[in-house]
């Protein structure tokens, strides 16, 4: 570990104990507390919060008897961060902001200005671990592991540092539980101890999205279709897949084509056990053409729901009136104000009544501005076996563990932050990586990241096309 350590103070508990035990293990520590957002139009309280975590963060600073330093990294975030956001969406698709908050600010930005300060390494309180082991050249290689605390693993939000980043990182409280880093605020007396974790976007705080994104995208009203479970009967492609399942499974190997439903679970980490056998034939697997696996991860295609008009004669004066003819693939539902403000995968803000069972968006197509939405759980189109990654969107820890074209590995993956860890077979392909889960997945979403692991290991991840 490095002697002099700029600890990002937050305002929050985390940070703070971090700052604590590096104080008082004996490295020279300061903290710097960095502004990253000015616009409080969009935050939900309308104030601005960030004033308020920057003088939490100085009395806490003062507390433990450490140097207090303020940054504004405003321009470098809304280039780096917001930007990338806006585009994301305005594609239909769903970026992770505190994904590209880590290795753009905290581990660039602000590490940079934390080494003009004298700094040999930038700490802060994710809880996730890193390891070194020297190499037979002299070299040393950083790995990342997840936190011990298997409900407050964050080790999915520093998926895309690089060896470099990690060289310079340091993560105190990655060995701790939640509890105990409460406790030890608590016992220090620290002004953060009783603040509740953060929400919303990384720095700019609890948000309401879509006013967030109507700042740079247009509002547009268009057409909210439902997408009914006779699509489905006789759809190409999704017997297509079925299809292609059915040959990779194992003798005696069920084959189930929606996601089963389970409440949030607080394990996310593998915590040593075993990955378990694929339930797909390998030799199989390897047979697998790209134009089929193309086919396991492609969206199904929703605009093939039409609806004709027809005119009608209602009340008592048989006023004349057009309709939507009945579609027994599909009804539109309502309005929405922007495809471009929505995700698959989305359950609240649609405004959907009338329903015994939640309503979830399926799919988005912005550039006819519809959304697609199912009802259940168990909709087939909101689940999916397979996903792929355009190869200059993966990103590896450990450049050793580099598939050659043509090869398989399992691993364990998740597809967004507090999803249980999957088991799943990654296939490398000239066209791109591929993961392969064993049971199908619910709301996979393009511009989010796919994140996997051996072990308590992160290896790689990539962003989902």
């Amino acid at each position: 570990m490095k002697n002099k350590i700029c600890v990002g103070l937050s305002g929050g508990v985390d940070s703070a104990v971090a700052a604590l035990l590096l104080k008082e293990q004996g490295y020279d520590v300061f903290g710097m507390f960095m502004q990253n957002w000015h616009d409080a139009d969009a935050t939900l309280h309308g104030d601005c919060e960030w004033e308020e975590d920057r003088f939490v963060a100085e009395m806490t600073a003062r507390k433990i008897g450490i140097p207090f330093y303020f940054i504004d990294l405003s321009k470098e975030y809304r280039k780096k961060v917001v930007d990338y956001m806006f585009d994301e969406y305005a594609r239909g698709r769903t970026p992770n902001p505190d994904v590209l908050c880590n290795k753009e600010i905290k581990f660039d930005a602000f590490l940079k200005a934390a080494e003009k300060l004298g700094a040999d390494a930038v700490a802060t309180g994710h809880y996730c671990r890193r390891k070194e082991t020297p190499l037979p050249d002299g070299r040393i290689l950083y790995s990342l592991l997840e936190g011990s605390d298997p409900n407050k693993d964050q080790s999915y939000f520093l998926c895309r540092l690089s060896q470099e980043q990690l060289s310079k990182a340091v993560f105190p409280i990655g060995d701790m539980k939640k509890k105990d880093v409460r406790r030890l605020a608590a016992e220090a007396d620290l002004p953060c101890a009783d603040k509740k974790d953060s929400q919303g976007i990384c720095f700019v705080g609890k948000v309401d999205l879509p006013t967030f994104l109507k700042q740079k995208l247009e509002s547009r009203e268009g057409q909210i279709i439902e997408v009914f479970d006779d699509f489905f009967k006789d759809n190409s492609h999704y017997l297509s897949v079925k299809r292609i399942l059915e040959s990779i499974l194992k003798d005696g190997e069920p084959l189930e084509m929606s996601a089963p439903f389970v409440l949030q679970q607080n394990v996310l980490t593998s915590d040593g056990e075993p990955l378990g056998e694929s339930p797909y034939k390998e030799d199989a697997l390897a047979e697998l053409t790209d134009e089929e696996l193309e086919q396991l991860c492609t969206p199904f295609d929703y605009s093939t729901i039409q609806f004709e008009q027809e005119t009608c004669r209602s009340g008592k004066k048989h006023v004349k009136k057009t309709r939507y003819k009945d579609n027994p693939f599909g009804k539109i539902i309502g309005t929405h104000e922007g495809a471009q403000f929505y995700t698959v995968g989305q359950r609240k803000g649609l405004g959907i009544g009338g329903h015994k069972e939640p309503v979830f968006v399926l799919a988005t197509d912005t550039a006819a501005n519809k959304i697609y939405v199912g009802e259940g759980h168990a909709h087939k189109g909101l689940s999916s076996h397979c996903l792929k990654m355009d190869p200059d969107e993966v990103i590896l820890m450990r450049e050793d563990l580099r598939m050659e074209i043509g090869k398989m590995r399992r691993h364990r993956v998740r597809i967004r932050y507090r999803q249980p860890l999957q088991g799943a077979t990654l296939l490398r392909r000239a066209s791109g990586l591929y993961i392969l889960f064993d049971i199908p997945q619910r709301g996979i979403t393009p511009g989010q990241f796919a994140v996997w692991y051996t072990g308590e290991e992160m290896i790689g991840s990539g962003v989902i096309a």
